[in-house]
Parts: C-alpha cells; structure tokens; sequence
C-alpha cells in the first residue's frame, strides 16, 4: 500500500474506496526552454513522447475505468498513450487547462523580467498580483476542484480514474480538493513531466487522502520511481 501523505498515520483503505491518478502532461519544447505555456496550444518534443509512452502501460495496469484530459494539445497528445494502451477514450475538459499566464505566455522568466519590471519583482515577492490577462490561484481552483470532483463521482465503488492535467494547476487543485490551507501548495515541489499524484478515497464517498506526489516511470523503466525533489 502506499505511504499516507495527509499528513496523519497510516490508514487502512476500504475497497470500495476510489481513486484518482492525476498525471501531467509529457515536456514539449517550451517547458524545456523554460517558456510559459499557458494556454498556448504546445505540442509534445520527442521526449515528451517517450515519456508518455513509457508511463501509459504502468498506468494501463491500474486497470483504469476511465480516462479525462485537458483539451490542450499537449495533454490530449499525452493521453493518447493512455487510451491505446487501456482501450478507452478520454472525455476533454477545457476546466482541467492550465492557469493563463497572460502576458507571461510564451517568455521565459528572464524575458518577463525585462518586459515587465514591476509586475515581475510583485510577482517574485509573491504578492498575489493578477498579471495583465492572466488567472490568479482561486480562478484555477474554482474550476478545476469540481472538475476532479465530477470525475470522482463518476467513478464506481473501487475504481481508478486517470486525468491528464498540467503542472501548476495540477498542485493548486490537489491542495484545495484535499482541504489543505493553500499555502501548503507553495511548499510542495513542483510536479515533473509526465509524473502524477494519486488521490484516494478511505471508504466510499469518504473523506480523501494523497497516497502519491510526484511520481513516474522514466523510459528505459517499467516500475515508478518517486522522484526527488529538487528544491
């Protein structure tokens, strides 16, 4: 069984109980050149797609009843994996998208600095400033919690779904679906390519735990590795 991550001892899991494997998209060309994607409709590089590829039959084991992805391209890409290797199709939900960054799309954070001074150094403090266009953490979640909700309920007693979602917005919700204070999001390493977080149900309609963070099966692997943090 998984180690409890909520923070308590251990719990015994009901079957009845489900599941929920929230797995981030594989790298495209802008998370590797630190560019801010957003909304911008990315595709997956090549190691994107051996990631994805690498994780879809681990996953694939968990004998999934149901598959869910954000509508960008670079989750749909990834999901795609999912749905050959397990037989089902995913249901789009533009709610699952990641935060718009606005003016921030498409720069790197040394770019950001230059073209927009103020707004960079509010933001670096973490003063909770809205950039021009962009959506701040309770926009994110006031869509994405209900989301992850709805795809839970849909779930029958014991079943695993799988949402393929993106990094930032993939922490924010978590946070708030489990109840936890939001600042905790701010202490959590960030979620790596193609890696997941697994939140489970203790009985049926129950109260919820994290039973996973941050983890993956790397190509060349075939069983997950928890992935270290990197500060």
């Amino acid at each position: 069984m998984s180690r409890d991550l909520d923070g308590g001892s251990a719990a015994v899991l009901d079957e009845a109980g489900r599941r929920l494997v929230v797995l981030r998209h594989g790298r495209t060309a802008w998370n590797a050149a630190g560019r801010a994607q957003g909304h911008a409709d990315v595709e997956l590089d090549g190691i994107g797609h051996a990631q994805a590829a690498a994780v879809a039959p681990y996953l694939s084991s968990l004998e999934p009843a149901a598959l869910w992805t954000s509508d960008l391209v670079r989750a749909r890409q990834t999901c795609r994996y999912l749905e050959e290797a397990t037989g089902l199709e995913a249901r789009a939900d533009p709610r699952l998208r990641e935060f718009d960054v606005g003016v921030r799309q498409g720069l790197t954070m040394p770019q950001f600095g230059e073209r927009y001074p103020d707004e960079y150094a509010a933001w670096t403090r973490g003063d909770g400033i809205r950039l021009p266009g962009a959506e701040v953490v309770s926009d994110v979640v006031d869509r994405m919690v209900p989301a992850l909700q709805d795809c839970l309920c849909s779930l029958g007693e014991g079943e695993t779904g799988i949402v393929v979602t993106h990094g930032a917005c993939l922490k924010a919700a978590v946070v708030r679906l489990l109840g936890w204070a939001s600042e905790v999001a701010t202490s959590l390493q960030g979620i790596d390519n193609c890696a997941w977080v697994t939140v489970e149900e203790l009985s049926l309609g129950g109260r919820l735990r994290m039973s996973g963070y941050n983890e993956s099966v790397r190509p060349g692997h075939d069983a997950p590795q928890r992935l270290p943090d990197e500060g």
